[in-house]
């Protein structure tokens, strides 16, 4: 893709800094694809956050969801996931989003993963391994992570999209790890509030801490050495991830157009942002610390751009 300047300040003016919500780094690094690739994304984003979002939501309100609740939850899952495989959802959008699956190939599998995550939520409150966590991540983390790769690997042909890339899954799996670990400690006090807890068991265990730790800690008190300890080990396992995402993402440099590798760097870049400002040994673990301000997130688009042709 050919931009000039202009042309990639109209598209970055485009982006609503402002009020992208929930995990925005996929729809601002899906803005410089083309109109029917970036519209893929927001509809299987979409999907995948009406499925998570429904399940937050009524967590942030309790513990623990009753034997009814589960039921209901395990339900609605299983039927919207059957929707995409052809059953009729008598909706509009699980329709769209079945039109969206078939006209560009995504792989079902990567929607199965992703409601296989959603049904753990439904059933635990964390996880007791980190090992555990890991095969949670390969539906939370690795299934929309995928669905953003694959659309970026596409090749079109004669009107219709051709996937030439066999190993998907495998490609994206560094950068949603990355990716992953970094939004869990962007999010650990919020997510606390909301009786969420993404810190495995055996992990607080190794450090000394308990699920009533993280929960003072989160409510203002007294950030330990145990649990700066904690965090540390987690920032030394996401930057492995990160190590492997720049290799990954040096693999398909010649063999997908710039825009899409693009894309892929800017997508790991505004996660990058973030690691930057983990600091295990003085930080606070806020959201005003560890997010960054719109302005900065639009700035540090540009110095992506600046250091990548389109």
């Amino acid at each position: 893709m050919n931009t000039d300047n202009q042309n990639i300040t109209h598209i970055v003016d485009q982006i609503d800094f402002q009020n992208i919500q929930k995990h925005p780094n996929i729809l601002i690094a899906a803005h410089f694809w083309e109109k029917d690739r970036f519209d893929a994304a927001k509809t299987c984003y979409k999907f995948m956050r009406r499925i998570d979002d429904m399940i937050d939501d009524r967590k942030a309100l309790t513990i623990t969801l009753s034997c009814m609740d589960k039921q209901l939850f395990t339900d609605q899952v299983t039927r919207w996931i059957s929707c995409l495989q052809g059953q009729d959802s008598n909706d509009p959008f699980l329709d769209e989003v079945l039109e969206t699956i078939t006209k560009f190939r995504i792989p079902l599998l990567y929607f199965h993963n992703f409601a296989k995550s959603m049904m753990h939520d439904i059933h635990h409150n964390g996880f007791e391994t980190f090992e555990q966590f890991l095969a949670y991540s390969e539906g939370a983390s690795n299934g929309p992570a995928s669905v953003f790769v694959h659309l970026c690997c596409l090749d079109r042909q004669n009107g219709h999209y051709i996937q030439n890339f066999p190993d998907i899954s495998n490609m994206a799996r560094p950068c949603a790890l990355f990716s992953y670990i970094v939004h869990i400690i962007r999010d650990f006090r919020k997510d606390q509030l909301d009786h969420l807890n993404y810190f495995a068991a055996d992990m607080l265990e190794k450090h000394d801490l308990s699920k009533g730790d993280l929960e003072q800690i989160a409510a203002g008190g007294e950030i330990t050495g145990n649990f700066r300890d904690m965090i540390r080990e987690y920032k030394g396992i996401a930057d492995t991830y990160r190590v492997e995402t720049q290799k990954a993402v040096e693999r398909l440099e010649s063999q997908i157009p710039p825009r899409y590798i693009f894309s892929l760097k800017l997508i790991f870049d505004l996660y990058l942002q973030i690691f930057e400002r983990i600091d295990p040994e003085n930080g606070l673990f806020t959201s005003e610390e560890l997010i960054p301000e719109p302005e900065e997130v639009k700035a540090r688009v540009f110095h992506c751009l600046s250091s990548n042709a389109l």
